[in-house]
């Protein structure tokens, strides 16, 4: 299953309406992974299969979703984000957390498991 590209009015419906809300609502219904990436960026090629098998992995019970920062600089600038790869990490409930770098895929399995609380079939 290819990872659902995001676009600014995507992401308001599935992630966060900051139109809407100032502060964070999640929109939606199981946690999620947003990448934010661009196409020139080594790191970011690295993890891009860990992130699609990771999908593969545990299905319906996780959205990882991916932003081109070159494309949607306007989501991009509201993350902060400065450096790329990096991963926004959404629970149900409580804040997300965001975290920079390529990490390994053991990181993001326990990442998934224990910040999102979300296990594999």
């Amino acid at each position: 299953m290819a990872l659902e590209h995001l676009t600014l009015e995507t992401f308001k419906a599935k992630v966060f309406n900051f139109e809407a809300n100032k502060d964070w609502k999640f929109e939606g219904t199981v946690p999620a992974i947003v990448d934010f990436y661009a196409d020139w960026c080594s790191p970011c090629k690295m993890i891009a299969p860990i992130l699609e098998e990771l999908q593969e992995k545990y299905d319906t019970k996780l959205n990882i979703y991916k932003v081109n920062t070159e494309d949607q600089r306007e989501l991009a600038g509201m993350f902060g984000i400065q450096s790329i790869p990096s991963l926004l990490f959404i629970p149900l409930e409580g804040q997300p957390q965001m975290a920079q770098g390529a990490l390994p895929k053991e990181t993001f399995v326990s990442a998934i498991e224990d910040v999102l609380r979300v296990t594999a079939n």
